[in-house]
């Protein structure tokens, strides 16, 4: 899966614009739903490219914060709300403000996360359910 060449110190991190967190947990999140898709479907690319959309959509980030809010440490709550309270440059097109400000809130978790090496506890968070498997 994903791994970090050289993470960035947690206090560090934390000091980093939450909407460039945003920005790499966008990416990652991304490259995480479509790697995970292409594992475990035979679907052409567009239907992949389809359900991919779907996940990744602020809509669809809005809905796994949902699932994973009450899993969130007090330092992941935090980078969570310093990403949905932060100002930022663009607004969707295709998402209300509620769930747009939520998703950003919610890639600035994944970036901090994979900034500070902790490629598993995105896993944990995002791609397991509760018994341990892949959702």
């Amino acid at each position: 899966m994903l791994s970090v060449s050289a993470p960035v110190e947690k206090d560090a991190a934390k000091q980093m614009n939450p909407v460039v967190l945003a920005f790499v947990g966008d990416a990652v999140y991304t490259l995480c739903v479509r790697e995970r898709l292409a594992c475990s479907s035979r679907s052409h690319t567009g239907e992949l490219n389809r359900l991919a959309s779907e996940q990744v959509s602020a809509h669809g980030q809005s809905g796994a914060l949902e699932r994973v809010l009450p899993k969130l440490t007090e330092e992941e709550q935090e980078i969570y709300r310093r990403g949905r309270n932060a100002k930022k440059p663009t607004k969707s097109k295709n998402a209300s403000v509620a769930e747009y400000v939520r998703s950003t809130g919610f890639e600035a978790v994944v970036g901090y996360l994979y900034l500070t090496g902790q490629i598993a506890r995105i896993q944990e968070l995002f791609f397991e359910d509760k018994d341990g498997t892949d959702q």
